[in-house]
């Protein structure tokens, strides 16, 4: 009898540990935090996707974010320029917003490190846009990731 009754607590604990771990989890699915990779870009037009631009040609782009950091990096065979950023990150309310703290040369002569970047955010467990919004508010362009990690 104290066999069956130690066999019934194990299984129980196991369970309640497993079923633990499974609310964790999915708790955690829907986070920013990782390493992500650029896959292409939408253009919209009259709040409809008008083109995608796909990478080419050894284009990459990554973002790695992690505790209010964010950190990205571009490498465009075509492009001898250098390009990465460094900034602090939040997401609030559906919004994504970026501010760079330094960046490379090229990226510093395009923005200063005062300038916020605003986007929508669609966040998905292993995928996410960024949407750029024009003046009245409707979806311009997105960037569009997938995890790697």
């Amino acid at each position: 009898m104290k066999k069956v009754m130690l066999i019934v607590c194990c299984v129980v604990g196991a369970l309640a540990f497993i079923s633990a771990d499974r609310n964790t989890s999915s708790n955690s699915e829907m986070t920013l935090e990782g390493v992500w990779e650029l896959q292409h870009q939408f253009l919209y037009e009259n709040n409809v996707v008008r083109d995608t631009i796909m990478n080419l040609n050894g284009y990459r782009q990554v973002k790695i974010y992690t505790k209010g950091k964010v950190m990205w990096t571009r490498f465009n065979p075509a492009d001898s320029n250098e390009w990465f950023g460094y900034g602090t990150y939040e997401v609030k309310d559906g919004k994504l917003v970026e501010q760079l703290e330094y960046a490379s040369d090229a990226m510093m002569r395009i923005v200063d490190t005062v300038q916020v970047f605003r986007f929508d955010l669609d966040l998905g467990k292993d995928r996410y846009s960024q949407i750029v919004l024009d003046k009245n508010g409707d979806p311009e362009s997105s960037e569009n990731y997938t995890r790697l990690e």
